[in-house]
């Protein structure tokens, strides 16, 4: 299945420096990490030794290594050591498959396949990310009036809600056909209460969501 696009993986205070995870768009397993320098990036979930997924591995100043065998790949994704042969010169065929990142409304992104420009999206205050087994398009539906809004505009792979709160910025991320990801924020800076009345007003769109499927 060919994806393209630039598509929402985290929220970027979720990631930080040192740290990374995994996420799944469409199917495609992602890893998105941080490195000391503060750089996000995104690439393919999978060390190209034995498969192991990168997101299990640790972060080291500017690479991450395989949990398993502990290869280590520097930012442009190309293997810099093996710990096993210390003194081998790695080939430059072992490398693990990058794609573009960049940070935008509170969120990192990850551009997939053919993707165009990164997204331009205003400074944002990262709330939370919901995780819902229904399909995207189900919980698209319900959002609008889950969180109040007075207007909805989706855009692609986000969507803005001119909410009671202010302007809300989620990230679609479609992770399968029944199941996906709300990154949630909200566009300037808010207070703590603020943010906690928007990740209550979320977790109650996953229940009910959920529990109509259910039902």
């Amino acid at each position: 299945m060919s994806i393209n696009g630039w598509f929402p993986l985290a929220l970027s205070d979720a990631i930080t420096a040192g740290s990374s995870a995994g996420a799944i768009v469409k199917g495609l397993e992602v890893v998105v990490w941080r490195d000391d320098a503060g750089n996000a990036h995104a690439w393919e979930d999978r060390c190209p030794h034995r498969g192991m997924k990168m997101s299990f591995g640790f972060v080291r100043g500017d690479h991450i290594a395989c949990l398993y065998h502990g290869w280590q790949y520097g930012v442009d994704g190309q293997c810099q050591k093996i710990p096993a042969h210390p003194e081998l010169d790695v080939p430059k065929s072992i490398c693990v498959n990058t794609y573009g990142a960049a940070e935008a409304g509170g969120m990192i992104w990850a551009a997939l396949g053919e993707a165009g420009d990164a997204p331009t999206l205003p400074d944002a205050t990262a709330v939370r990310s919901l995780y819902i087994e229904v399909p995207l398009n189900t919980a698209l539906a319900a959002l609008p009036s889950a969180v109040g809004a007075k207007g909805f505009t989706p855009e692609g792979p986000v969507a803005r809600l001119d909410s009671r709160w202010g302007m809300l910025l989620v990230g679609l991320q479609e992770i399968g056909e029944t199941s996906c990801a709300l990154h949630i924020a909200v566009a300037g800076r808010a207070t703590p209460e603020t943010c906690a009345q928007i990740a209550m007003a979320a977790a109650r769109l996953r229940d009910d969501v959920e529990a109509g499927v259910a039902a």
